[in-house]
């Protein structure tokens, strides 16, 4: 091991001795961001930067094992990227469904897809559906997979379920009116039965949530970090987990 690395190794335990075992998220939500400018930068194609930043989400996963972390969200694909070029989207579209039959074969992790999988290819929406059905009955952390997803579809597909659940129980509007609310609706969203996030971390720099997990992240904490997807490290991870581990969660009070 060279100095550098034993510096960085150093580090890391550094920081992880300054996180309590009693302040992990329990779900972090993640906007894999960056993919495209890592790329440019490094003078290579759009496809090589997606390819890049699959390749980071195992270690990733991995991290989120070893801190505690139960449920983690990964934002792979927006609804509003689906209307890129076909020339973008369609090599994008084989390594997210590469990642994903990669995902289930480490065994490792019950998948969950997230999203409008009615938006996507035939395909890509098959490999997800079979991912989530192969995993099912794994022991590992709960890994859902962000694609097609956009905050505002996910409310409305969740008021149209809502409403077509009651229609077929004979509930009028004028009923479902009076007795509608917050737990009804969540009731009906892609992440159903799940914590809510407790951190959301976006890379790249950006500092904005792009309407990702919209209803969920009501009460979430936020790290942005400066570092391209593919770039993300290890102690970039426990510096989210750090800074999420000091703020005193007020929960909107």
């Amino acid at each position: 091991m060279g100095l550098k690395d034993l510096v960085y190794s150093v580090y890391e335990r550094q920081l992880a001795a300054q996180i309590p075992p009693d302040r992990i998220p329990r779900h972090v939500g993640v906007i894999l961001d960056g993919n495209r400018r890592w790329a440019f930068a490094q003078g290579s194609t759009s496809a090589q930067g997606h390819q890049a930043g699959a390749e980071k989400i195992v270690d990733f996963l991995g991290w989120c094992d070893e801190a505690g972390v139960e449920v983690v969200t990964l934002w792979l694909l927006s609804t509003d990227n689906l209307s890129r070029p076909e020339a973008e989207l369609e090599p994008l579209m084989t390594i997210i469904e590469s990642t994903v039959s990669n995902l289930v074969n480490k065994g490792r992790w019950r998948l969950h897809p997230v999203g409008a999988l009615d938006l996507l290819p035939s395909h890509t929406a098959t490999v997800l559906k079979e991912a989530e059905e192969a995993t099912s009955d794994l022991d590992g952390s709960l890994v859902n997979i962000a694609v097609g997803y956009g905050g505002r579809r996910e409310v409305v597909d969740a008021v149209k379920s809502l409403l077509a659940e009651h229609a077929t129980q004979g509930t009028t509007l004028d009923e479902l009116a009076q007795f509608i609310d917050v737990e009804h609706i969540a009731e009906h969203l892609y992440t159903k039965g799940q914590p809510d996030p407790d951190l959301v971390i976006r890379t790249s720099g950006e500092q904005r949530l792009s309407g990702f997990l919209l209803w969920q992240s009501a009460h979430s904490e936020f790290y942005f970090c400066e570092a391209f997807w593919p770039d993300f490290r290890h102690v970039d991870f426990l510096r989210a987990v750090r800074a999420y581990a000091e703020r005193n969660r007020r929960y909107g009070v």
